[in-house]
């Protein structure tokens, strides 16, 4: 390695270092996955695609998700992290590159299926990094910044698809999204670093949080698991279909319709977010539930105003649409810690890949497709979007049983950021 070079990773703290480029390769996931829905009206045009079919891409995405997720848990727990991140970050991107030159739609579903594939290490690995840089008590703050991608890699995979799309070709914004993640991989091969697994644990180590059969056992890590399942069941429709139900509801173009839910998501991903982390950081302090009481009171508040989005007057769609994202965003940080604090270090990373089986399983594999078969039998875009109140119901029940089995977070120094 050259001086100049290791004077560069001498003068960035390795986490701080690492923090930033997971956060930056996080945000190009985000981005590339919304672009889909931003430009859905244009493809499903040239596709002369159904609804179902249209919803059907996004369950190719997480059934090849699910399907290499143990493999890469496995990995995660013996093998080094860093490159397993690099090789996942390149495949998206590679694939991501490819969609330029997409033109049916099996090979647009091929391409989703590949995406899955590099998403399935880099989703189950960071999250895992950074646990090791921090302690639990730490996790909520730090995976609360980590965890903004989702909204505002949302907003602008939204806005390119359809703003590019609209003005330069559905295939455009696929493109120019592929080189910024191939750059920040190169920059993560070069700067990131690989933590000392579990430096940062101090909770005590029990058969249920350090073994694999235990996880199955553990009520923490299951409630966490599944009422974030049931969430995730009602997210995943709602981000893919929003923007085609206000083009269709409220009348909106195709460009103004993702322009509205991409200003919607940033603004209210960015404030529920840190709104979420803050007030999870501060209840932890008196309560060591607060990650799922956090959690159990975002979905709460999101059930009656998502209502009113659905059915009520189009006039309200959007400002009802915008109180809902809030609230649901709240939960964010707090319950991606509460999953990492529920295990210890040795079986992290297949605890990670668990759970994203079962929250993509019983969550937003099928949710999309199942609301476009809805909308496809009963004519009615609204009817299928209803189905995600009653996930949010189930998601409230499982929670609020939960919170009881939170573990107590143990103090350990930390390495600031």
């Amino acid at each position: 390695m050259s001086t100049s070079s290791q004077a560069v990773r001498d003068y960035i703290s390795p986490a701080l270092g690492t923090f930033v480029l997971l956060l930056g390769l996080n945000l190009i996931n985000y981005i590339d996955r919304y672009i889909l829905p931003g430009a859905q009206p244009l493809i499903q045009s040239e596709f002369h695609s159904s609804d179902q079919q249209m919803g059907a891409l996004t369950t190719a995405l997480f059934v090849t998700y699910m399907l290499v997720a143990p493999l890469t848990g496995w990995l995660g727990d013996r093998f080094p992290r860093k490159p397993l991140i690099l090789f996942g970050a390149i495949l998206w991107s590679l694939a991501t590159l490819g969609t330029a030159w997409v033109h049916d739609y099996w090979t647009l579903y091929i391409r989703h299926a590949l995406v899955g594939v590099g998403e399935a290490t880099f989703g189950i690995f960071a999250p895992a990094v950074l646990a090791d840089f921090y302690p639990p008590r730490d996790r909520n703050r730090i995976l609360s910044f980590f965890y903004l991608a989702i909204p505002v890699g949302a907003a602008l995979g939204y806005m390119a698809g359809g703003q590019l799309g609209t003005h330069y070709g559905w295939r455009a914004p696929f493109f120019l999204c592929a080189i910024p993640g191939l750059a920040i991989a190169a920059l993560y091969g070069w700067l990131g670093h690989e933590p000392e697994r579990g430096a940062n644990d101090r909770a005590r180590t029990t058969a249920d949080r350090a073994t694999v059969a235990g996880l199955f056992r553990n009520p923490a890590f299951l409630s966490a698991t599944f009422g974030l399942a049931a969430l995730t069941f009602a997210m995943g429709g709602i981000s893919a279909w929003v923007p085609t139900f206000l083009h269709r509801s409220a009348g909106l173009s195709v460009s103004n319709a993702s322009l509205a839910v991409g200003a919607i998501t940033v603004v209210d991903g960015i404030a529920g977010t840190l709104v979420g982390g803050w007030l999870a950081q501060r209840w932890l302090r008196t309560n060591h539930r607060a990650l799922y009481l956090v959690s159990f009171w975002s979905v709460v508040l999101t059930l009656p105003c998502g209502a009113l989005v659905f059915f009520g007057p189009p006039s309200w769609e959007l400002p009802t649409l915008l109180v809902a994202e809030f609230f649901l965003f709240l939960n964010t940080g707090p319950l991606n810690a509460a999953i990492i604090n529920s295990v210890s270090a040795s079986v992290r990373a297949t605890a990670v890949s668990l759970n994203l089986f079962c929250i993509h399983f019983f969550g937003d594999s099928f949710s999309p497709q199942i609301i476009g078969a809805i909308s496809d039998r009963e004519k009615s875009l609204r009817l299928g979007l209803g189905a995600t109140l009653i996930a949010l119901v189930v998601s409230c029940a499982i929670l609020w049983a939960g919170a009881r089995f939170a573990p107590l977070l143990e103090e350990a120094p930390h390495p600031g950021l």
